[in-house]
């Protein structure tokens, strides 16, 4: 087999498919813009949907790429020699052109021949469809594979859970082959085939033969085209050609990790619980840096990919803290990708701030929870009886300590316990219940923050909440609200999105009620003379007997504990900046202020 590094890999896949009459196209972003049924791109084939379906690829009907993955079902398992969290996948494709002939042969190539990766024909199997109700035994695919030099002996029939391959539970679908290194190990038994487990056939490749459609009832209907959608996956090919131990023993982590070593004075493979270690920090940040990264990157939230990515990044934390890592040092590791990675993804570069920033705010926030909850963990393993968790506790470790659910379950384990995720589920529901009937006092109190950022963005958020009763519905109300120093968050009602110029008109409103540098008068009163007043207000019902009322001139009037800026004139421009929906009738605007000395640079 032919050594080679990750760059040269990419290169010789890419150049054997393009001398074959394939465009290369660029790795599409990791939030699937086609497929909303998951949270990240998973396969080549999730931004080539539409075309599988029968739209005209404006590069053709040969492709090649190599896309940028991320698999999220195994996080736990990361640590071992071989789960990965980012990956790359070497695709070809052929868009109702080419079919499972020129396919299998030209795998069949590009795997054994001395000018590509040189592997021995002897060394591989392959697994074809066994055929059921839906569609026949791939006997086709069989004869072109013995008839390329595979003995018989290592090719295999399987059943539909093994060579039948659907991205998830609706769309493209059809029979594959996969092809599998054979290791030099002894057979597991008289009926070892690259179904089982026992590490003695390792999968390089995989060739689908995307012919169907499936729908949500089970069924099976033909596509207008048939496709080839192949996959072979970067890491676990390099680990393979080069003889490595583990995927984190291929060049693509030795920067990554002469950083990590660096900074700790630990050395990769030195006892199990320190390589361990390195590896969930090396592929978490590296997941981490690519998602920040990307194109239509994610930040850290408790929603959707920002969930997945604090989860990440809170688990690299976890681990580094097992090194004697530092907090804010986890940017260092992060740089290490940027620079292994920036000339085949140049987007990693371009947002590298961004990457080190983000990382760092996380780092740091988690980081002073991290060892009181840790404490506090210890303190119930050690005290609780029996073997399990309560629901309470995991979620008093979450909502004070911060401690993703996951990584609750993840440590139980590691001292032989078990978690009630159903008492869990019960105690965040209850704790919402509770938030949601204390919002009056959040509304009576007014802002934590009071600020002369905050107040300037809570006083837009009255000039805002009046633009958009002119604009979109004098019924337009509010239903909810978050203010920062940076920015301002208002959630409303209203039925679908704002048109552009619909934002573009609260927008002037906004700006021209600031140009007017009217005063921010304040009253006293009785709720029932804020009423007849004409002041509106949300959770009229939770104020006290006496509200203030601020008015701004003739544009606006609202009840409100906030802290408020003097004049209109001080806020700066106006700017929306998001507009979103929020839940079902709900919609989100999220807008800044821009300081009057910065709005001609903006």
């Amino acid at each position: 087999m032919k050594k080679l590094t990750s760059e040269q890999l990419r290169s010789l896949y890419l150049k054997f498919f393009a001398d074959r009459g394939h465009a290369v196209i660029p790795s599409a972003s990791l939030i699937p813009e086609n497929d909303p049924s998951v949270l990240f791109t998973t396969a080549g084939m999730h931004p080539l949907v539409p075309y599988l379906l029968g739209e005209k690829h404006p590069a053709g009907k040969r492709l090649t790429d190599v896309q940028k993955c991320v698999r999220t079902g195994d996080i736990e398992e990361v640590g071992d020699s071989s789960h990965c969290t980012f990956f790359e996948m070497l695709g070809n494709w052929s868009l109702g052109d080419y079919f499972n002939e020129q396919a299998i042969r030209w795998s069949y190539e590009f795997l054994t021949s001395p000018e590509y990766l040189g592997i021995p024909v002897e060394k591989l199997a392959v697994t074809v469809f066994a055929g059921d109700e839906d569609a026949p035994r791939d006997e086709s695919s069989a004869k072109i594979w013995e008839e390329c030099g595979i003995k018989k002996e290592n090719i295999f029939y399987l059943p539909k859970k093994n060579n039948w391959w659907i991205a998830g539970k609706t769309g493209p679908c059809g029979p594959d082959t996969e092809m599998f290194i054979i290791h030099d190990q002894a057979p597991c038994s008289e009926h070892c085939d690259p179904s089982c487990d026992c590490g003695r056939y390792l999968e390089i490749w995989n060739n689908v033969f995307m012919q169907f459609y499936r729908h949500e009832d089970g069924s099976y209907t033909k596509l207008t085209q048939r496709n080839v959608d192949t996959g072979m996956g970067l890491e676990r090919t390099l680990c393979t050609l080069n003889g490595t131990a583990s995927v984190y023993d291929t060049d693509l982590f030795d920067g990554a990790k002469a950083e990590i070593e660096r900074l700790t004075g630990k050395k990769y493979g030195e006892s199990e619980e320190v390589t361990k270690a390195f590896r969930i920090i090396l592929d978490h940040i590296r997941t981490a840096t690519f998602m920040l990264g990307d194109t239509r990157g994610v930040v850290p939230s408790n929603v959707d990919q920002g969930y997945i990515l604090r989860r990440l990044i809170r688990r690299a934390v976890r681990f580094s803290r097992h090194l004697g890592l530092e907090t804010g040092n986890l940017r260092h590791v992060a740089a290490a990708f940027v620079e292994k990675y920036k000339d085949v993804y140049p987007e990693l570069k371009a947002n590298e701030q961004k990457i080190y920033g983000e990382l760092d705010k996380e780092e740091e926030k988690f980081g002073k929870a991290l060892e009181d909850g840790l404490k506090e963990f210890n303190k119930v393993v050690t005290h609780i009886p029996g073997n399990t968790i309560p629901g309470k506790t995991a979620f008093r470790l979450y909502d004070t300590y911060g401690f993703p659910l996951e990584m609750t379950v993840e440590l139980a384990k590691e001292h032989g316990f078990t978690v009630d995720e159903d008492g869990y589920h019960a105690a965040f529901a209850e704790h919402q219940k509770k938030s949601s009937a204390g919002a009056e006092q959040k509304f009576k109190g007014g802002l934590a923050d009071t600020g002369e950022a905050t107040a300037r963005l809570h006083t837009a958020t009255h000039l805002m909440h009046a633009a958009l009763r002119k604009v979109l519905d004098p019924s337009v109300g509010q239903r909810g609200s978050n203010i920062t120093s940076e920015r301002l968050r208002f959630d409303f009602n209203f039925d679908r999105p704002m048109t552009a110029e619909e934002i573009a008109e609260v927008e002037k409103l906004v700006n021209e009620a600031i140009a007017a540098d009217v005063p921010v008068v304040m009253e006293e009163m009785s709720l029932d003379d804020a009423k007849k007043s004409g002041a509106i207000g949300l959770f009229e019902s939770k104020y006290g007997d006496k509200v203030k009322v601020y008015t701004m001139g003739e544009f606006s009037k609202e009840i409100c504990g906030g802290p408020h800026a003097k004049r209109t004139g001080e806020l700066g421009t106006f700017k929306i900046v998001k507009e979103q929906s929020s839940s079902s009738g709900v919609r989100r605007i999220k807008a800044i202020l821009i300081p009057a000395e910065n709005a001609e640079n903006k």
